[in-house]
C-alpha cells in the first residue's frame, strides 16, 4: 500500500512538472528535455557498463550537443541548414574509439549511438511539434501532450487488462510481466480514446487516428521491451532511482522516446 502511494504521488508530481514545462513554452520544455537527456545518458552508461568516467562525460557532451543543434533549429534560433552539422556527431563515436585507451570499441559505439538514438533525436523531434510550418494548426503544446496521453492510456490499460485477464506471456524472455491480453487491452482502449478525442477535436480523421494509435502502441511497447532487455542484460531491476516508485528516467521515458520518430514521421505525412 505504501509503495502504491509513493508511486502515485511521484507519478502525479512528474506529470505536473512535465505538463507545466510543455505548456509554458517550448523553451521550458527544452530545458526539461536537457535534464532528461543528461540523466538518461548517465543511466544508459550504467546499463551498458561503461566504466570510464571520461567516456561517460564525453557521451554526455555529445548526447546534449546532438540534441541542442536541432533544438535550436526547432526554436528558430538557427537556420535549418545548421542541421547538416548534426552528421558530424555521428562520426564522433569512431573518433573517440580510435583514441581510446581501451581496445574494444564496441561498448563505446553502443553507448554513444544508444544515447543519440534513444534520447537526443526523439527529444529534438518533440520540439519541432510546436512548428506550425510543419504540423499546421494542430502544432503546439497540445500535440506533444497528446502523444504522451496516448502512451499513458496504453500503459495504464495494458497493466489493468493484464492483471485481470492476462494468461499468455507477450515476451517472457525479456519481460515476464507483459501479457498478450494486456497488450491487446491497452491497444483497444487507446484506439477508443483517440477516436473519441478526434471526433470532438477534428484534428484527424478516424482512419488517421487509428493509424496513429497503432503506431504509438506498437513502437511504444517495443521501446519498453528494448529497455527491459538492457536492464535484464545489466542485471538490474530499474535504470535508476531518481523517481520514487518508478525507477529512473529511462524507465519512464522509454516508450515515448522509442516511438517518437515513428509518430513524428506519421504525423508529418498525414498533416502535409
Amino acid at each position: 500500500m505504501k509503495e502504491l502511494l509513493v508511486r502515485s504521488i511521484s507519478g502525479l508530481l512528474m506529470g505536473v512538472i512535465l505538463l507545466t514545462c510543455v505548456f509554458v513554452s517550448p523553451w521550458t520544455w527544452a530545458a526539461l528535455l536537457l535534464f532528461v537527456i543528461a540523466v538518461g545518458t548517465f543511466e544508459m552508461a550504467r546499463l551498458l557498463k561503461m566504466d570510464s568516467t571520461l567516456g561517460i562525460l564525453i557521451g554526455e557532451v555529445l548526447a546534449l550537443g546532438f540534441f541542442a543543434l536541432p533544438a535550436l533549429v526547432a526554436l528558430q534560433v538557427m537556420a535549418p541548414r545548421w542541421l547538416l552539422f548534426g552528421m558530424l556527431f555521428l562520426m564522433a563515436p569512431f573518433l573517440y574509439a580510435l583514441f581510446s585507451i581501451k581496445h574494444d570499441a564496441r561498448p563505446i559505439f553502443t553507448y554513444l549511438f544508444a544515447s543519440f538514438t534513444f534520447l537526443s533525436l526523439p527529444s529534438s523531434l518533440m520540439l519541432f511539434m510546436y512548428r506550425a510550418d510543419l504540423f499546421g494548426p494542430v502544432a503546439d503544446a497540445g500535440l506533444v501532450i497528446m502523444v504522451f496521453c496516448i502512451l499513458w492510456v496504453n500503459d495504464i490499460f495494458a497493466y489493468l487488462t493484464g492483471k485481470l485477464l492476462g494468461r499468455h506471456k507477450l515476451f517472457p524472455r525479456i519481460s515476464p510481466g507483459k501479457t498478450i491480453e494486456g497488450s491487446i487491452g491497452g491497444l483497444l482502449f487507446t484506439l477508443v480514446s483517440l477516436v473519441v478525442f478526434c471526433h470532438y477535436s477534428g484534428w484527424f480523421s478516424i482512419v488517421q487516428a487509428i493509424g496513429l494509435g497503432i503506431i504509438a502502441v506498437v513502437f511504444g511497447t517495443l521501446g519498453d521491451l528494448c529497455e527491459s532487455m538492457l536492464k535484464r542484460q545489466a542485471g538490474v531491476k530499474d535504470s535508476g532511482k531518481l523517481i520514487p516508485g518508478h525507477g529512473g528516467i529511462l524507465d519512464r521515458f522509454d516508450s515515448v522516446m522509442f516511438s517518437m520518430p515513428f509518430i513524428f514521421v506519421y504525423l508529418y505525412l498525414i498533416l502535409l
